[in-house]
């Protein structure tokens, strides 16, 4: 287990609370006991707005619940969650030593309005913060839920010291599929969480699907729900609502709040997006330099200290929310539009930026940056944003993760990378697309003529049968 120093520094650079930072650490390491425990990693499905935090967009705003979609119903049960989650708790506690104490783990499982099982589950956990009144994760399941696309096995972010070598990873929703549950959610509840993730999500422009596909992805989810695809008036009454619940249910999770307005104003332009299929004018990023490279993903082992790290998220956390910030730079303070980070020729890692105080553009040595701190002013960003990851690490399945069975005894199938394309990136939908899903245990492709990624029981080639579950997109064919 981390020391409390960590949380308590992290929780001060990032403008945040001790435990909302504790949470997130410990949300990393149950994440990690899921996707390592065999009665769950393979059939356990990630979603929600702790998935767009920790396997998409690591700045972004911080979450308290797991939410996830079983492909077993079976596991809703309280004996079989008692167990796993106590074996879950133990390998947990070897590992790191957060304790999960089984008696305080309770599993509540309900008939939802569908008329099926499902399950809210509360963990309490003690960290490197928590003492007496131990803090809770929450657990949604379900097991009834449509699947339009394939999951995809990404990597989970985990900013610790004490993150494993090998990574964490897990079964998630593909991106598509969390982008259009997000905007069912905001017509079907005024929760302020969903008008921040919905805006967000259609501001990153590189991540942005094909408006037909999360058209095609939504409809389908509304169907399943029994309401009608949402539209921008059906969202008028939300308002009020909105507006008041903003501070209240938002201001904890990030570390600054950006203005409700600035969301709210943007969901014309997101709707007519999705309407139309008209992309909304981007502006062009600034000029690459010679011998400059863009880096958008996160890497930790970029050659800068490790309090400029920091420097970094808050830097991407106010690009990312079209905030300004106060940079601290050289023994002075500069008020910035955040754009671009970028290698140069000669190694050294530099921001580019807009000078509010000058009315021009900088850029900035990151290695000489001495703080930051993200203000409530909004700006209209004059070049491309470029500091958002374009999408997850992706997370090909390895002989030590899939196992098979030929003729009674455990085999290991090593299996190659499988040739994935980032489903983050741009894609236009022409005439009649072939869809192609690939099995997880047997690496067998199927073809699909609309996204549906579950798969048949099929024979395998040990002679086998692999049964019906999710496939992994591999490609789409025009």
């Amino acid at each position: 287990m981390i020391d409390r120093r960590e949380i308590l520094d992290t929780a001060t650079r990032m403008s945040l609370t001790p435990h909302v930072v504790e949470k997130d650490y410990a949300l990393g390491w149950m994440l990690a006991g899921i996707g390592a425990h065999p009665a769950l990693r393979e059939g356990w499905i990630f979603k929600g707005g702790t998935c767009l935090k920790k396997c998409f967009f690591e700045t972004y705003r911080f979450s308290e619940d797991l939410d996830f979609t079983l492909m077993d119903a079976a596991h809703l049960n309280d004996a079989f969650l008692r167990q796993t989650f106590g074996e879950v708790g133990e390998w947990i506690y070897e590992q790191t030593g957060i304790e999960f104490p089984a008696h305080l783990q309770t599993f509540d499982i309900y008939t939802n309005p569908r008329g099926t099982a499902s399950c809210q589950g509360k963990i309490s956990y003690r960290g490197p913060v928590s003492s007496r009144d131990l803090p809770r994760i929450k657990l949604d399941l379900t097991a009834d839920e449509r699947i339009v696309l394939a999951p995809m096995r990404v990597s989970v972010f985990h900013p610790y010291s004490d993150a494993p070598a090998e990574g964490i990873d897990v079964l998630a929703y593909a991106y598509e599929e969390l982008f259009a549950e997000k905007v069912r959610a905001l017509a079907e509840r005024t929760r302020p969480r969903d008008l921040y993730d919905v805006v967000n999500l259609f501001r990153n422009g590189e991540a942005r699907p094909s408006p037909s596909v999360l058209l095609d992805v939504l409809r389908q989810k509304c169907e399943f729900k029994g309401i009608n695809v949402p539209a921008l008036s059906d969202l008028d009454s939300h308002r009020p609502e909105l507006e008041n619940l903003w501070e209240d249910m938002l201001a904890h999770q990030l570390p600054t709040l950006p203005p409700f307005e600035s969301f709210w104003d943007t969901l014309p332009e997101f709707f007519d997006w999705l309407e139309s299929g008209t992309a909304p004018a981007m502006p062009a990023a600034y000029t690459v330099g010679a011998g400059e490279v863009v880096l958008r993903q996160r890497d930790l082992r970029l050659p800068i200290p490790e309090h400029t790290q920091s420097t970094i998220e808050i830097i991407r956390f106010a690009a990312g929310n079209r905030l300004m910030v106060e940079l601290d730079y050289e023994g002075s303070t500069r008020r910035i539009e955040p754009y671009s980070l970028r290698r140069t020729r000669e190694g050294n890692i530099v921001l580019h930026a807009w000078n509010a105080d000058r009315n021009e553009h900088r850029s900035y040595r990151v290695d000489r940056m001495q703080g930051a701190r993200v203000t409530n002013s909004v700006f209209v960003p004059r070049y491309a944003v470029e500091l958002s990851p374009q999408g997850p690490v992706l997370v090909a399945p390895t002989a030590a993760r899939l196992q098979s069975y030929a003729h009674g005894q455990p085999q290991i199938k090593t299996s190659r990378a499988l040739s994935v394309r980032n489903s983050l990136h741009r894609r236009a939908v022409t005439g009649k697309p072939v869809h192609v899903f690939q099995c997880p245990i047997c690496n067998k492709k199927f073809r699909r003529d609309r996204y549906d990624s579950h798969l048949n029981p099929h024979k395998n080639e040990w002679g086998g049968q692999c049964s019906g579950r999710a496939g992994y997109f591999v490609e789409t064919k025009y």
